[in-house]
């Protein structure tokens, strides 16, 4: 894809040597954003988060966490756009994580650069829980009038850890056929609606529990 912005010096050509003869850190740049360029970000260990993949796969969580994580989904807590596709919003995938690890047991860590084109915006993160790598997706945001490049970046962030909270089994009942089959069938309904404005005719999705399609669109 297109850089938004022309890259800058590359992390070989960024050391700088302090006064005390110690050498800092490379930094690493991020094509698409106008800020200045990003240090390494390293754990207490040393750990560089943006390239290395430690800890993953070694070992499970306890059992207590594992729980949290694998909670089956309330109904309640779960959508439905007009196309048909279940989803869990993308704040309650926080709340699971909060309760697993605690606030501050968990984040999400940039590995690569903010690859802007036309038409999207796109960045790979790690979500690293409890000192380890924990998965690692790439996020992603289409472009539009109504949306600029700093918004679509955190969507894309927003939409990389949804992806890889798949990795930890939360909600993962949303990618389970027979379960959507059944959620919509109990909870959802398929109505025929007139767009208000072109008159178009088709088949949407709307929760049993929500009141009738609003505008543009209308039963």
């Amino acid at each position: 894809m297109d850089e938004f912005a022309p890259s800058r010096p590359s992390s070989s050509a960024s050391k700088s040597t302090h006064s005390n003869g110690q050498v800092s850190p490379p930094l690493k740049t991020v094509p698409g954003e106008n800020s200045d360029p990003l240090p390494e970000v390293h754990s207490d260990n040393g750990t560089d988060w943006t390239t290395s993949f430690s800890g993953i796969g070694s070992a499970a969580y306890p059992r207590e966490t594992i729980d949290r994580l694998l909670k089956p989904l309330n109904p309640s807590d779960i959508e439905i756009k007009p196309d048909g596709m279940i989803y869990l919003p993308e704040i309650k995938y926080r709340r699971v994580l909060n309760q697993a690890f605690g606030p501050g047991g968990w984040g999400m860590v940039p590995r690569g650069q903010t690859n802007v084109s036309d038409k999207l915006v796109s960045r790979e993160w790690a979500l690293v829980c409890m000192g380890r790598i924990a998965a690692i997706a790439r996020g992603e945001q289409q472009l539009y009038e109504a949306i600029g490049v700093p918004t679509a970046t955190e969507a894309a962030k927003s939409n990389a850890l949804m992806r890889c909270c798949k990795d930890l089994g939360i909600a993962s009942e949303l990618w389970d056929p027979q379960f959507i089959r059944d959620f919509k069938k109990q909870y959802a309904v398929e109505v025929f609606a007139e767009h208000v404005v072109t008159k178009k005719k088709k088949k949407l999705w709307r929760l049993k529990r929500e009141p009738k399609l609003d505008y543009p669109w209308k039963e």
